[in-house]
């Protein structure tokens, strides 16, 4: 199970990385709450990238054979919101991004480096 897990969020990373993301964070808020173990948090260029982040994500996750439980935000494209259960990947525009600042709301979470 924790496999599983591991294996969603390195294919979820590596997808926003191939589809140049901007500012890609993952956060653990596994010990803050029981919505999800991990949030990771991205940056479009433009509604169009947001978009096409969220189709790439789903296609790539979907072919790894991880279901999604819920979509939010599509059509708008500034804010989508991926539910994949344990992991919920919040896909934003640069404007949006700075108005709700997930970081600062989760700052007691754990901010997860990407790099290594």
């Amino acid at each position: 199970m924790q496999d599983d897990l591991m294996e969603k969020k390195e294919v979820a990373i590596e997808v926003l990385k191939d589809k140049k993301a901007q500012d890609i964070k993952v956060i653990d808020i596994s010990e803050l709450s029981i919505l999800a173990d991990y949030f990771i948090i991205a940056t479009g260029t433009s509604s169009t990238h947001v978009q096409s982040l969220a189709d790439n994500l789903e296609e790539k996750l979907s072919g790894a054979g991880f279901d999604m439980h819920h979509k939010e935000g599509f059509r708008s494209g500034s804010w989508i919101l991926l539910d994949y259960y344990d992991i919920v990947i919040h896909l934003f525009s640069k404007e949006e991004r700075e108005f709700y600042n997930l970081e600062r709301l989760w700052a007691d979470a754990t901010t997860i480096n990407i790099e290594s």
